[in-house]
């Protein structure tokens, strides 16, 4: 009776190593599957459907927040907009770049 007692613990230690020990899942053509490190843990919400206030060409500080470094307009999975606003926000920053308000290009 005592060495079955004693072996019972053993077998529990060994199946916890084993949970730590998971094989990788396999994908379809029995390759690991990838981590997706796009999918983010939160939503983004359009910042003008939240404050409920427009998009002007002339408000420089707003539209900076959308332009990247190199002067490009983000994407919407970037910057969580809108379809709507999204397309408003780009011909705003499109007018204030004619407007000379923002450089068309990095310097």
């Amino acid at each position: 009776m005592e060495e079955n007692i004693q072996q019972e613990p053993v077998a529990a230690e060994e199946s916890e190593e084993t949970k730590d020990l998971k094989a990788p899942k396999e994908g379809r053509d029995g390759k690991p599957a990838k981590k997706n490190y796009k999918k983010q843990a939160f939503k983004k919400f359009c910042l003008f459907c939240q404050e409920k206030s427009t998009i002007d060409y002339k408000d420089v500080n707003k539209l900076k927040r959308f332009i990247a470094e190199g002067g490009k307009i983000l994407p919407r999975r970037m910057t969580g907009t809108c379809a709507k606003h999204q397309r408003e926000l780009s011909t705003a920053i499109k007018r204030a770049r004619v407007a000379s308000l923002i450089p068309f290009k990095a310097d």
